[in-house]
C-alpha cells in the first residue's frame, strides 16, 4: 500500500444478494455467494475484485502499526537461516547432484559434477537457475525435475502464478538449448523413457483433476503425445513414477480410500499395461519390484497396512510378507537391490527398519538419540546402494543428515542445520503428552517451551487432523520467536491425521469427522489443566483442512482462545461438497461424505461446516488468509465467511482478511517472502495476546 492510498475508517462490508440453494427437503441461504466469479478460475469480476481489495487495504491498515514488531519478527527469523547453503552432495550413477542458495536469494540452483571430478568448483554443472527462471514473476514454484538417464537432458515445470499448472521444458545441459518442446498445463513428475527419447507426465483436466498419463515424444507435436491411460472416475487421480530399479513404469490411480495400479515396461511404454489387481472400494495398494518379484504395500487385510509380495506373471496372488500389526503403522517401503526398507510408526514414533530378501526374520531398525522425534528415509536414488541417506530432527533438535552404513549399522551425521544467530537446545525442554478427549480416548500433544518460561504463560497450539496427513514433533526456526517470548508451543495430535495409525485417521473422517474439532478443544482445556496455560491466553492456527479446524472451534469454543489464524481456510465445506464442477469435490466424497446423494452426510456437514455454523457471538482476534489463484481452496471460501463472520459477531476484535492476489495454496513464494508472512501472523498473534516486543 502507497502512501496515496486511503486507508478505510471501517473495515469493508460485503454486499448482501439473495441466493439460496435446496437439497434434501433443506433450503439454505447464502447472501454471499456472489463472491464467487463465475468465470473462474479467472477472476474479472470488478466488484469481487474492488471487495477484495478493500479487505486487503483494511489488512494493511490494521497491521500498520504492528509494522515494527513485523520487521523485529522478520529479521530474527532471517537471522536464524543460512542464507548461503548447500544440500549434502548425493550420489546418482556417475554424477553428484546437490542444491545451493546464494546469499540473500530467495530461489536455489540446481547443480552436479562428475563423481571423479575434484570438489574445488572446476567441473561445477548448473542444471537450473531457479533465480534466473523467477525473475519478472511475483510467484514462482518448481514442480518437476528430472535428468535424462543418459545424464544429457533436463526436464523440468515451473508455476508462475500459484495454480499448479505447470509448463514443462527440456534443454540440452552442456549447451543451455532449450528445445522446442514445451507441455503447459501438467500437474505432475516428468520420468525419461525408452532411452530418454520420450517424457511421460499428466496434464490438469480443466477441473484441475489429473485423469491421464501421457506420453510426449521428443521433438514431436504436442498434438501426437500419446495417452498412455485415462481415468474415467471423476473421483480418482491418475500418476506415473519408475519402479526403483528403473525398469518399469508404475501407472497409479486412486482416491482417498481406494486404488488400483498398472505396469508398463519402461523401454517400452506402448506395450499394454498389465494390471496388478483390479480396483476395490476401500482397498488402497502401492507397488515396486525387485526381479521378477512384486512388492505390494495394502491395507486390504488390515487397517494398518501390510507387505505382500507376488510373482509378476501373477501379480494378483498377494502373499505376506509383513503381516499388518495394531502396534506398527507400516506407512512405505523402499526397494533396493540387496535389501529394502520399510517405514512406520510405533504410538506415533517414526520407525526405520532394515530387511533382507533371502533372510525374512532379520529385521535391523536404525536406532535414533532421542525419545520423540521424526525420521525419514531421504534421497536415496541409486539401486546398488550400500548406503542409506536418511533425515532427523526433534522439536529441540534442528535438522540433521545422516548417512547409515547397511553393513555396519553405524550413523553418520553429515550436516546440521545450521543457525547462524545461534541456538542453544539447553534453554528448551520437550514433552509428549496424553490428554483425554470428551469420549475418552487419549489424544497425543507434543509441547515444547523455554526452561525459564513462567508456568500458566501463554501458548500457541497448532493442529492440522484431516487426509490422515501426520504432523510429526519437529523443528521450526521461525517457532522460536514465540518460545523466547515466553509462549510454549503445542501440536495437538488429533484424529483425522494418521499419527497412530490408520484407525486413528479413520476416527477423524466422514461420519466421525467431529472427533477432530472436539479433540482440539478438549486438547486445549487439558493443557490449560495441567497447568501450561489459561483460557483466553491460548492462541491456535491451522491452514486449509487445518484451517476448517479453526472455524469450527471458535464456534463451538470461542472464549479458550486469545487470537487465531486461518490460513486458506476449507470453511464452505458444505456448497464446496455440494457442487461437482470443482476441482477437488467429486474426489474428496471419500473424505467428507457426499451430501449431494446422502442426505445424513448433508445434515453431518451442515451441522459443523464452519461458514453454515457461523453464529451471533463474540468471536476471539482473527487472522484470515487466501490465494486468488488457489485450486484447493478457492479464494471464495475465506472471503464469504470473513462477510458472514462480519455481519453475525457480536465483539469488537479485530477481524483482518489478505487475499494473495497473485498466489496460490501456499501463499507468496520465495524462501524470504514467506517468512515475512510468517512474521505478520506472528506479530497478530503476540499483539492479540498482549506480547510485546
Amino acid at each position: 500500500m502507497t502512501a496515496a492510498t486511503p486507508i478505510a475508517a471501517q473495515p469493508p462490508v460485503a454486499a448482501k444478494k439473495p441466493h439460496s440453494i435446496s437439497h434434501h427437503g433443506v433450503t439454505i441461504t447464502d447472501d454471499y455467494a456472489w463472491l464467487r466469479d463465475p468465470g473462474y478460475p479467472e477472476v474479472k469480476d470488478p466488484e469481487i475484485l474492488a471487495h477484495l481489495e478493500a479487505e486487503n487495504a483494511w489488512f494493511q491498515a490494521h497491521m500498520a502499526p504492528r509494522q515494527p514488531l513485523i520487521d523485529q519478527l522478520f529479521a530474527e527469523m532471517r537471522g536464524r537461516i543460512k542464507e548461503a547453503d548447500k544440500s549434502v552432495p548425493q550420489k546418482d550413477g556417475n554424477w553428484v547432484y546437490w542444491i545451493e542458495y546464494e546469499e540473500g536469494a530467495e530461489y536455489k540452483k540446481w547443480w552436479r559434477r562428475p563423481i571423479d571430478a575434484a570438489d574445488d568448483g572446476s567441473a561445477d554443472e548448473l542444471l537450473l537457475d531457479e533465480v534466473a527462471l523467477a525473475q519478472g514473476h511475483d510467484y514462482f514454484r518448481l514442480g518437476a525435475i528430472s535428468v535424462s538417464n543418459d545424464g544429457r537432458l533436463l526436464a523440468w515445470s515451473v508455476d508462475d502464478n500459484g495454480s499448479e499448472r505447470f509448463t514443462a521444458r527440456i534443454k540440452v545441459i552442456a549447451s543451455g538449448e532449450i528445445l522446442p518442446d514445451e507441455i503447459p498445463g501438467t500437474n505432475s513428475g516428468l520420468i525419461w523413457v525408452k532411452g530418454d527419447t520420450g517424457l511421460v507426465y499428466s496434464l490438469a483436466n480443466e477441473n484441475w483433476r489429473t485423469d491421464n498419463v501421457r506420453l510426449h515424444w521428443l521433438g514431436q507435436p504436442l498434438d501426437q503425445d500419446v495417452e498412455l491411460y485415462h481415468e474415467d472416475d471423476e473421483g480418482f487421480r491418475a500418476g506415473a513414477a519408475l519402479s526403483a530399479n528403473e525398469k518399469w513404469l508404475i501407472v497409479s490411480t486412486g482416491d482417498h480410500e481406494t486404488s488400483e495400479v498398472r505396469l508398463i515396461p519402461a523401454d517400452d511404454p506402448l506395450q499394454a499395461p498389465i494390471l496388478v489387481r483390479p480396483r476395490e472400494k476401500g482397498v488402497e495398494y502401492d507397488v515396486d519390484l525387485h526381479g521378477e518379484t512384486l512388492f505390494v504395500h495394502t491395507n486390504d487385510t488390515h487397517e494398518n497396512f501390510r507387505l505382500a509380495t507376488a510373482p509378476l506373471a501373477d501379480p494378483a496372488s498377494w502373499t505376506t510378507l509383513i503381516a499388518g500389526s495394531d502396534d506398527f503403522y507400516l506407512t512405505g517401503f523402499e526397494l533396493f537391490r540387496d535389501f529394502y526398507v520399510v517405514e512406520g510408526r510405533v504410538r506415533g514414533l517414526d520407525r526405520i527398519e532394515v530387511r533382507y530378501y533371502d533372510d525374512p526374520a532379520r529385521i535391523e531398525p536404525i536406532a535414533f538419540p532421542e525419545a520423540s522425534y521424526e525420521a525419514s528415509l531421504g534421497d536415496n536414488p541409486e539401486w546398488a546402494t550400500q548406503t542409506l541417506r536418511v533425515g532427523y530432527e526433534s522439536m529441540v533438535s534442528p535438522s540433521s543428515v545422516f548417512d547409515y552404513d547397511v553393513p555396519s549399522r553405524a550413523l553418520t551425521r553429515l550436516k546440521v542445520q545450521e543457525i547462524p544467530s545461534g541456538y542453544d537446545a539447553s534453554l528448551y525442554e520437550t514433552a509428549r503428552l496424553d490428554i483425554p478427549a470428551r469420549d475418552g480416548t487419549l489424544v497425543p500433544v507434543s509441547v515444547v517451551w523455554r526452561k525459564d518460561r513462567p508456568a500458566g504463560g501463554p501458548l500457541h497450539l497448532y493442529g492440522y487432523g484431516a487426509y490422515g496427513i501426520a504432523i510429526g514433533p519437529g523443528f521450526s526456526t521461525t517457532r522460536l520467536s514465540l518460545l523466547d517470548r515466553g509462549m510454549a508451543y503445542a501440536i495437538a495430535h488429533i484424529r483425522g491425521g494418521d499419527d497412530l495409525g490408520r484407525g486413528w485417521y479413520k476416527a477423524g473422517k466422514l461420519d466421525a469427522r467431529t472427533n477432530t474439532f472436539n479433540d482440539f478443544i478438549d486438547v486445549a482445556r487439558g493443557l490449560i489443566d495441567h497447568g501450561f496455560t489459561t483460557a483466553g491466553r491460548i492462541s491456535a492456527s491451522g491452514g486449509s483442512a487445518g484451517g476448517e479446524l479453526m472455524g469450527a472451534v471458535i464456534n463451538q469454543a470461542p472464549d479458550l482462545f486469545g487470537a487465531v489464524v486461518a490460513d486458506v481456510p476449507f470453511v464452505d465445506v458444505l456448497a464446496t461438497m455440494l457442487d461437482e464442477s470443482l476441482p477437488l469435490t467429486p474426489g474428496e466424497w471419500p473424505e467428507w461424505g457426499n451430501p449431494i446423494d446422502d442426505a445424513a452426510a448433508f445434515h453431518l456437514i451442515r451441522s459443523y461446516s464452519p461458514y453454515d455454523q457461523v453464529k451471533p457471538q463474540a468471536y476471539p482476534p482473527l487472522m484470515v488468509t487466501a490465494g486468488l489463484n488457489d485450486p484447493r481452496v478457492t479464494y471464495w471460501e475465506p472471503a464469504k465467511w470473513v462477510a458472514r463472520l462480519r455481519e453475525l459477531k457480536t465483539d469488537s476484535n479485530p477481524l483482518i482478511f489478505k487475499t494473495n492476489m497473485g498466489a496460490g495454496h501456499g501463499g507468496k513464494s520465495g524462501r524470504f517472502e514467506s517468512l515475512k508472512e510468517a512474521a505478520e501472523e506472528f506479530a497478530f498473534l503476540l499483539t492479540e495476546l498482549g506480547i510485546e516486543g
